[in-house]
C-alpha cells in the first residue's frame, strides 16, 4: 500500500512538474506537527518517509541538557527515540491528500506567475466567467484566470478601477484587455476574497496602451514598426487621441491607421464599445505637434515656451469652442498627448499678442516678391498662365506683342498702329 502511494506521488510530481524531494519534505514537516500533537510530545517530533517503500517513521525529540541556550531559552540539540505508532500509513495518506492539494495549487500559481510576469503590457483575449459589482473574472485559457477590478476607490483606496464607466459584461462574453500586473503567489500579503486567493493576473480596459495594442492587431504597418505610435491620451469610455508618425516618407501614418473608409479605426472603436478615437500626426516641432493635437479645430498660430513647457494657441473666433471641447475635453487630451500646458485664446482676445509678434517672412515668398503672371489676354479672353519676366508685364512669349501695346496710337490712317 505504501509503495503504491509513493508511485502515485511520483507520477503526480512528474505530471505537475513538482520537485519530488520538495513534496516529500513538505509531507514530513506536516506529519511532524501532527504527530507532535497526537502523541503529546513536548519537544516535537521528526518524521521520515522512506523514498522507496513509502513507510513512515516517527521519532520523539529528547533535548540534551548541555545544549540549553540561556539567551534563547531553548535546546539546540536533541536525541531521537522511535515512537512510530500503528496506522501511520493511514494518517500519512490523509495528510498527503491535503498537502498535495496545497502544493499543486501553489505550483500552478507559481507557474502562472513565471509565465505572465514577463508579459505585462501584452494584450489578451478572454471569456467572462463571473461578473460581480466590484470585479469580473476572465478566463484566459483552461486553468488560467484573470481579474478585472473596478472597485469604488473612495471606499477601497488600496484597490484599483480598470473598467470604463460605460461598460458592463455578461457571462461568456469575449473581452480584449491588457495585462497591467501579476501578483506574486509567495507574497504573504496576497489578497484573499471569500477565503480564496484572488487571481494572480490583473487586466485593464482603461490603460492607454490598450489603444496601441489594438491598433497593432488591426494595422500591419503599426505591428511591423513602419508606423510608430508616439503618444496616447485617453479618457476611458469617452474619447482618446493617438499621435502617430511614419518611418517611410511615402506612407501616410494617419491614413494607414484610419484604413479604407475608416474600416481599421472603426474596428478599434467597436472593441472599445463606441469610444471615439482621434488619430493625429506627430511632429518633432512642438508648435506643429500642439496644432495637430487640437484637431479637428483649426489653429491660427502656436507660441511655444519650451523652458516652461507652455504653449499659447490662437484660434479663429468660430473655432474656440471646438478647440476647447465639451467641458475642456479636447484641450485636456491634447495637453496629455503633447505633455505641454496649453492655453487657448481666440483671435479677438489675442489681437494685442499678434501685433507684438514680428511676422515671419517665408524665403519662398521673398523670392516670388515682385513677380506676377503675364498680363497677355488672348482673343478668347483667357489670360496667359506664364509668369512675367523680371521688369516686364509679360512673359518671354508675349513680351514683344505687349511692347506694341505700350506705344501711342498713330493718327495716320495708313499706320498699322
Amino acid at each position: 500500500m505504501a509503495s503504491e502511494m509513493m508511485d502515485a506521488l511520483m507520477a503526480l510530481c512528474e505530471e505537475r512538474h513538482i520537485d519530488q524531494l520538495y513534496l516529500i519534505e513538505r509531507l514530513e514537516q506536516s506529519l511532524a506537527k501532527s504527530y507532535a500533537e497526537v502523541l503529546h510530545l513536548d519537544y516535537g517530533a521528526r518524521v521520515t518517509i522512506d523514498r522507496v517503500t513509502g513507510n513512515v517513521y516517527v521519532y520523539r525529540l529528547i533535548p540534551k541538557e548541555e545544549s540549553f541556550d540561556e539567551e534563547t531559552g531553548e535546546y539546540t540539540e536533541f536525541d531521537e527515540q522511535d515512537v512510530t505508532p500503528k496506522g501511520t500509513s493511514r494518517i500519512a495518506a490523509q495528510h498527503a491528500k491535503a498537502e498535495i492539494k496545497a502544493i499543486v495549487n501553489n505550483s500552478v500559481r507559481q507557474q502562472i506567475y513565471e509565465e505572465f510576469s514577463h508579459r505585462i503590457g501584452d494584450i489578451i483575449t478572454g471569456t467572462v466567467l463571473q461578473s460581480a459589482p466590484e470585479f469580473t473574472i476572465v478566463k484566459i485559457r483552461e486553468g488560467v484566470e484573470a481579474e478585472l477590478p473596478y472597485y469604488n476607490l473612495q471606499r477601497h483606496p488600496e484597490e484599483r478601477n480598470e473598467r470604463p464607466s460605460n461598460e458592463r459584461y455578461s457571462h461568456n462574453q469575449r473581452l480584449k484587455a491588457i495585462i497591467v500586473d501579476v501578483r506574486n503567489p509567495n507574497d504573504a500579503q496576497a489578497p484573499v476574497r471569500d477565503g480564496r486567493r484572488r487571481p494572480s493576473i490583473i487586466i485593464s480596459r482603461t490603460h492607454p496602451d490598450l489603444i496601441k495594442r489594438l491598433f497593432e492587431h488591426e494595422v500591419p504597418e503599426v505591428y511591423d514598426g513602419t508606423v510608430e505610435v508616439r503618444s496616447v491620451a485617453r479618457e476611458p469610455g469617452v474619447r482618446s487621441k493617438m499621435a502617430v508618425s511614419s518611418h517611410d516618407e511615402r506612407l501616410d501614418p494617419v491614413g494607414a491607421c484610419v484604413g479604407p473608409k475608416g474600416s481599421r479605426v472603426r474596428t478599434v472603436v467597436s472593441e472599445l464599445r463606441g469610444e471615439r478615437v482621434d488619430v493625429v500626426l506627430w511632429s518633432d516641432d512642438p508648435a506643429r505637434c500642439v496644432a495637430n493635437a487640437l484637431s479637428p479645430a483649426k489653429v491660427t498660430r502656436v507660441l511655444v515656451d519650451q523652458e516652461n513647457n507652455y504653449a499659447t494657441v490662437i484660434v479663429p473666433d468660430d473655432q474656440l469652442s471646438l478647440a476647447i471641447g465639451k467641458e475642456g475635453q479636447n484641450a485636456r487630451l491634447a495637453a496629455r498627448l503633447t505633455g505641454m500646458h496649453i492655453d487657448i485664446k481666440n483671435e479677438s482676445l489675442a489681437a494685442d499678442i499678434m501685433r507684438s509678434i514680428p511676422q515671419e517672412v517665408d524665403e519662398g515668398s521673398r523670392e516670388q516678391e515682385g513677380r506676377h503672371r503675364c498680363e497677355y489676354v488672348g482673343p478668347t479672353g483667357i489670360q496667359c498662365r506664364n509668369m512675367a519676366r523680371p521688369g516686364s508685364r509679360f512673359c518671354g512669349i508675349h513680351e514683344q506683342s505687349g511692347a506694341y501695346d505700350d506705344l501711342p496710337a498713330s493718327d495716320d490712317p495708313d499706320s498699322l498702329i
